[in-house]
């Protein structure tokens, strides 16, 4: 799964990342825990790209209220088509969760112990997430998110047996497109390449979702 992950880049490579043409500069999150508002990169009605803030933890459009979005923060992508919660929005609100890497935890003898992944390349890239729009009874828009989950490479595997889809860039603008059959999508969802990936262990100090400082990815 994936239930942690940080966006610590500035406007400037965000923007070269997702072919954007403006980008508001963000505070750098280092622990970005769902319920919160998060980057993600959608078409707009007229086909460009655009940056939207959703909260993460997708509420169906159907939902009584917005509780179940806390239990809905990934999706997994080999059943993504046909769950309730999420076939509707796969098929046609199929999103980019901007970060830039993110955490696992590792069950030891008496303790988890976080590790923190990224690209090599240390670059932003984008999860492969869908979004929902969800009206309350009281007549409140929300719109919210989730990030696909695949089965985990061999750098992940001895940490957790899932992990996020990260999309290679050359494949955003066909995750986007809504008029793309689910058979070119399935290639989509193999894991991403361990030799273009680094990770290590960090400080307990992830655990907490309101500590967000540059600690929370120093090596141990």
């Amino acid at each position: 799964m994936c239930g942690r992950y940080t966006l610590t880049q500035s406007a400037e490579a965000i923007a070269a990342a997702f072919g954007l043409d403006a980008v508001s500069e963000m505070e750098p999150r280092y622990n970005i825990a769902p319920t919160q508002s998060v980057p993600v990169v959608l078409y707009s009605a007229k086909k460009q790209r655009q940056l939207k803030l959703m909260r993460w933890g997708l509420i169906p459009s159907w939902a009584e209220d917005a509780s179940i979005g806390s239990r809905l923060i990934n999706a997994r992508s080999e059943t993504v088509s046909e769950k309730p919660s999420f076939r509707a929005a796969f098929r046609q609100r199929r999103c980019l969760v901007v970060a830039d890497g993110f955490y696992e935890w590792q069950r030891q003898e008496h303790k988890k112990q976080p590790y923190y992944f990224h690209l090599q390349n240390k670059q932003p890239f984008g999860f492969a997430g869908l979004w929902e729009h969800w009206q309350s009874p009281e007549g409140e828009n929300i719109e919210t998110c989730t990030i696909l989950t695949t089965e985990a490479n061999e750098l992940m595997r001895p940490i957790h047996n899932r992990m996020p889809v990260i999309l290679n860039s050359q494949d955003y603008a066909l995750w986007l497109d809504i008029t793309a059959q689910q058979t070119e999508l399935q290639h989509l969802f193999h894991p991403y390449s361990s030799q273009a990936m680094n990770s290590y262990p960090v400080s307990t100090l992830v655990n907490k979702p309101t500590n967000n400082s540059a600690e929370c990815i120093n090596s141990l």
